[in-house]
């Protein structure tokens, strides 16, 4: 026969506070776990919840790969970056990338990339996307990168991405304008294959879709009403598809230029603005190179000015660097005659660069909750001196300057 455990009447209450005890003890670390995985689903499902209040958009020039005929290990314009020089004192070229003459349609040199930028802050690439109706560049246009490159790589969870449509003619057969049959056509190529992506990216639950050049937009469309029209059959495609919605961005190159733009983004159904670069938003004070410190001013200035100007968020933007003097002639004399023989933006120092993001995260931080967004030029535009991928002059400290200011703590 088995005894009873009994216990003395004497020690029952300090029993039952140990049970208590125990219990919130394990209580607590099943808390905890859940905490963990419910964290962990969370950025599977949104991999902006990692980030701050502000988010980081950079944009991403596609055009470093190897296509048909580059047998070297120097391709594409990276030719063009290798073998530029300087065009008069002080003038810092060549520009060399630490990271060698990479080619970004290789999934692990992506993942590279996406791990770059994701340990120093930023939250999503916005590739330049190229579609056109006719001529040498007929159809999509430097789609490896995205497509070979940040779709397979294997931590492309770890950002967002998004498409700026960059419809501005190519060469002399390639306009920019899209009438409507052509415009419907690349629409089921963007939602089938990019907007659906889990790591496509979203503002309020809308898949976010960027538009270059609004002017050559609406006039390949026949006007406002046909390119409102077009805007709103997309967004009706992409609700049949599962999705809540499009956001449609502007730049504001063209926009700038009207005199009631809110008018434009209210027709079309837009619910952002941002730059694209400074140097079209600031003009060249000297030649052949214009401070730094001179565009940063002149462009927050304006930008404060100008924020209710669209009647939409206006996302601040901060440019790393502006010199598109690797594009000329070897032989060709620098005299600011036309891009890309213009002038540049010198000084754009590390820490100068820093403090320009202070002022955009003051600004953004303003914004509307779930719009705090700030937009950089550029995580590679080589060709024009606005990168922020590492070169052997200042390694990492770009991207280290955005780390500082909006990395999580």
């Amino acid at each position: 026969m088995s005894k009873k455990f009994i216990i003395p009447r004497g020690n029952l209450f300090l029993f039952n506070i140990l049970i208590i005890f125990l219990f919130l003890i394990l209580a607590e670390a099943c808390m905890s776990e859940m905490s963990k995985i419910t964290s962990s689903t969370k950025v599977a499902e949104n991999v902006t919840s990692r980030t701050q209040d502000v988010q980081v958009a950079v944009f991403y020039f596609p055009q470093w790969h190897k296509t048909p005929g580059d047998d070297g290990d120097v391709f594409a314009e990276w030719k063009q970056i290798k073998e530029a020089r300087p065009r008069f004192e002080g003038h810092d070229q060549p520009k060399i990338p630490l990271w060698g003459f990479c080619d970004e349609a290789d999934p692990e040199i992506m993942a590279k990339k996406i791990d770059a930028a994701a340990d120093h802050g930023i939250d999503v690439f916005i590739f330049d996307w190229y579609y056109h109706a006719e001529g040498k560049y007929k159809g999509t246009f430097l789609e490896r990168a995205l497509n070979e490159g940040f779709l397979k790589a294997p931590n492309n969870r770890r950002i967002s991405f998004c498409l700026m449509w960059a419809n501005h003619g190519l060469g002399t057969d390639s306009p920019g304008e899209l009438n409507r049959t052509e415009f419907d056509k690349m629409i089921p190529h963007i939602i089938n294959d990019y907007f659906t992506h889990p790591s496509y990216w979203k503002i309020d639950g809308k898949v976010v879709f960027s538009i270059y050049e609004i002017d050559t937009f609406i006039k390949g469309l026949g006007g406002l009403e046909g390119a409102a029209e077009a805007l709103g059959y997309f967004n009706e495609q992409a609700i049949s598809a599962g999705l809540k919605g499009v956001h449609f961005n502007i730049i504001d190159m063209h926009l700038q230029l009207h005199e009631n733009p809110s008018e434009i983004t209210k027709k079309l159904g837009a619910e952002s603005v941002t730059s694209y670069i400074w140097v079209h938003r600031v003009g060249f004070k000297d030649f052949p190179a214009t401070d730094y410190d001179f565009f940063s001013y002149h462009y927050f200035e304006r930008w404060d000015r100008e924020k209710d100007l669209f009647g939409v968020p206006y996302f601040p933007n901060v440019t790393m660097g502006w010199d598109p003097t690797p594009r000329m002639a070897p032989d060709a004399r620098h005299d600011g005659s036309g891009y890309p023989n213009t002038p540049i933006i010198s000084g754009n120092t590390p820490e100068k660069f820093r403090q320009a993001l202070e002022k955009a995260r003051e600004r953004a931080s303003k914004l509307p909750v779930n719009q705090r967004i700030i937009t950089i030029n550029a995580w590679n535009e080589w060709g024009e001196g606005s990168y922020l991928e590492p070169d052997t002059k200042n390694k990492f400290a770009y991207l280290e300057a955005i780390g500082d200011v909006f990395a999580p703590k």
